[in-house]
């Protein structure tokens, strides 16, 4: 990061915490409400997760198309950037125009690395004090350490502070708003847009609201202590219209949004530009630059780089990742990978994303996937598969 003057504050970092078990999975606040409901627990990002519940996964995603469900994503790093530089300091990491941004409003954006990877995908939140970032449960240390050497080596007034006594919730389905409706307080859900942030009661408790997810559906992430998760998450499950859902209907659904896992579909060796994320770098950034592998994304923006993030329906089984994409049947030319691939129950067929040549990347190419062997046939499709339901305003 270009020093802008000033001073480098020392980033606040407090100690790791987490309730550990004997292997060193850590455990969310509401680890014993999953048991109790049924929910069957698997490690992800080192924590104890919810794969799925008794419904089964097929059913999760159904609910959370029709009605609403209630997923703990309490793993991610929950981070505040403070300081006098804190936009500054932050525009020096990620892609997006952050100084743009609305107090309260929220955008997705890519922390990238000297080579124009993507080192990891945040929600980023403009409050009027600081900045705030929701990033990767696998990813928040690594971040975390980058962005405190980032820091250290800038002369920027600013300071990291990640909140690790708060639990994090996210509410999906068209649903969503009625069901928190009847339990907010001080906010008016019907002026809450797609991302934007808001200070609410919920049951009582102190929260913070954004309207977002990962589903591609309405819905909110939910912040709160540790100490009222347990309370918060049996408030909203007190609903008849929400269950509960793990990451098996999580990932089904993200898939079926056309979003990006962190680490699946992209990591560092991918860049915004092969990743078809493009959007998330603001006009002015694309003029100015400034943050950290400018040079190689903005030459990929002019002269196009080799291959692309596209999606896929596949005419047969299921092509799961690290699936290879052949050109023709006789499978002698690859031409791309499969990174994320499931059986759409709402569409009622395979549907997978991944990587593929840029001469083979218009929609309605028909490619191959060798898939046990056999080669299926599948074409080239635009994402996201099941269209975005994202709240816009009254009547959108």
């Amino acid at each position: 990061a270009a020093a802008r003057g000033g001073r480098a504050r020392a980033a606040m970092a407090p100690a790791r915490r987490g309730l550990a078990s004997a292997a060193g999975t850590l455990k969310t606040a509401v680890f014993d409400e999953h048991k109790a409901l049924g929910g069957k627990m698997v490690d992800f990002a080192g924590y104890y997760l919810p794969l799925q519940y008794n419904a089964g996964v097929k059913s999760e995603v159904e609910q959370t198309r029709k009605a609403a469900t209630l997923f703990d994503v309490s793993h991610m790093g929950q981070v505040k950037i403070h300081g006098p530089d804190r936009v500054k300091f932050l525009e020096s990491l990620v892609v997006g125009d952050i100084e743009a941004l609305a107090v309260g409003n929220s955008q997705l954006s890519l922390l990238t690395n000297e080579k124009g990877g993507i080192i990891d995908d945040t929600v980023i939140t403009k409050e009027t004090d600081f900045v705030g970032m929701v990033i990767n449960g696998a990813c928040k240390h690594k971040d975390l350490k980058h962005m405190q050497e980032q820091l250290a080596s800038s002369g920027f007034d600013a300071a990291i502070e990640h909140l690790e006594d708060k639990a994090l919730f996210a509410l999906q389905g068209p649903k969503a708003a009625e069901v928190l409706s009847t339990l907010v307080e001080g906010v008016d859900l019907s002026s809450m847009l797609f991302m934007t942030s808001k200070p609410a009661k919920v049951a009582g408790l102190d929260c913070v609201l954004t309207r977002c997810g990962y589903t591609g559906e309405d819905g909110f992430e939910v912040s709160v202590d540790n100490a009222n998760a347990t309370a918060l998450m049996q408030a909203l499950l007190n609903n008849a219209v929400v269950s509960p859902a793990g990451l098996g209907a999580r990932d089904t659904l993200r898939v079926e949004a056309g979003l990006c896992l962190y680490g699946q579909d992209i990591d560092e060796t991918t860049t915004p530009i092969e990743g078809t994320l493009l959007w998330t770098i603001g006009k002015r950034r694309r003029a100015e630059g400034g943050f950290l592998g400018a040079e190689v994304i903005l030459d990929q923006i002019k002269n196009k780089p080799a291959r692309k993030r596209v999606g896929f329906v596949i005419h047969g089984a299921p092509a799961r990742s690290h699936t290879q994409l052949f050109d023709k049947e006789d499978g002698e030319t690859p031409v791309g990978e499969i990174t994320s691939g499931t059986f759409s129950p709402i569409l009622g067929k395979p549907v997978a994303m991944g990587f593929i040549d840029k001469a083979l990347a218009k929609s309605g190419t028909d490619v191959f996937a060798k898939v046990r062997n056999k080669m299926i046939p599948a074409k080239v499709s635009k994402m996201p598969f099941v269209p975005a339901n994202y709240y816009r305003g009254p009547g959108n």
